[in-house]
């Protein structure tokens, strides 16, 4: 084999090092868990990253669900995770259970402000007593969680009766989120959304006021269809179990009537579902369902016209959890 000049040697040596070095720096990037592509939690994770100074570069991407994220947590090989969850949220409490060293992460008010200017997300206040492991308040940010359906699919006689049965009986839903889609929270998160006339009929006839523009629906009753997919989120999140219920008590109380709950990347894929034609009901939370009606963030140049407001269904609440071992109480500990 031929003897390597001095020079050669010095490069392969400057390479290597190099190599290790670029390594060494992959290794020492903290795994972060920004939820599945297309989601809200996805969109809202990088604006909370940015209000750190933190860019795509700084830390490893994970676009997993926050089922996939709790595991990846408890495994070791995510150190943070970052959801969209209503409080408590089961998954958490999971962890904890399974780990027993759950810490969940306050957002500092620098980065709360830079949200809030940047979002349609608001500060909250996670009391202590909502998990048995926090030691204080966390202050994080919330918006609502909203249903939306396709006006091209949901008729207003079957938008009416989706209205009442979501509220009058959520007593039968078992998820701890349901109570919550109360009449007196019925319209939170409808602001400057269109609402489906069938369920502005319905909330007028329960004395509440609606202010909202009207949706135009091109669905008929003529032509009614009695199949229909409600988009949810995954499977270790809050949307997918509690869907499901939902879709459990409509399909026992609407004649003719059946829907199935499908697991999604949640907001934004089924808002893009609902648009494209391969959805009739979407869960999401209230901030990309107004970007979806502008055609702006995710949905620039491409509307979803063919949308409107059910209900409410719960407040969304950021929830960002790490384990002790990872040493990190705060983002800027990323720095």
């Amino acid at each position: 084999m031929r003897k390597l000049k001095k020079n050669q040697f010095r490069f392969l040596a400057l390479l290597l090092g190099m190599i290790l070095l670029l390594a060494a720096c992959s290794e020492s990037k903290k795994n972060i868990a920004i939820g599945p592509p297309a989601s809200e939690t996805n969109s809202v994770s990088k604006i909370i990253l940015d209000a750190y100074g933190l860019e795509e570069g700084d830390y490893n991407e994970h676009q997993e669900g926050f089922g996939d994220a709790a595991d990846g947590v408890q495994d070791g090989n995510i150190d943070i995770s970052i959801g969209i969850l209503g409080l408590p949220a089961a998954s958490i409490e999971s962890l904890q259970a399974s780990s027993g060293d759950v810490v969940m992460i306050s957002l500092t008010d620098n980065a709360i402000k830079h949200i809030e200017a940047n979002s349609g997300y608001r500060r909250y206040t996670i009391p202590k007593d909502t998990y048995d492991f926090l030691e204080s308040d966390v202050e994080t940010v919330t918006a609502y969680a909203i249903l939306m359906a396709n006006t091209d699919t949901i008729n207003e006689e079957l938008g009416y009766n989706l209205t009442k049965i979501m509220i009058e009986k959520a007593s039968e839903n078992t998820h701890a989120q349901a109570k919550q889609m109360t009449l007196e929270n019925a319209l939170l998160g409808s602001e400057g959304l269109p609402i489906h006339p069938g369920a502005k009929r319905y909330y007028e006839e329960q004395g509440l006021t609606v202010e909202n523009p009207v949706a135009e629906l091109s669905a008929d009753v003529s032509d009614a269809k009695n199949e229909f997919i409600l988009g949810t989120g995954s499977q270790g999140g809050t949307y997918y179990p509690l869907g499901g219920e939902m879709a459990s008590i409509w399909n026992k109380n609407i004649d003719d009537f059946n829907v199935t709950n499908t697991e999604t990347g949640a907001s934004v894929e089924n808002l893009s579902s609902i648009r494209d034609g391969h959805m009739d009901l979407g869960m999401t939370v209230h901030v990309p369902a107004l970007q979806a009606i502008n055609g702006e963030a995710a949905f620039e140049g491409h509307k979803v016209p063919n949308t409107a407001f059910i209900g409410h269904i719960y407040p969304e609440v950021i929830q960002i959890v790490t384990r002790e071992d990872s040493g990190i109480k705060s983002f800027d500990d990323l720095k």
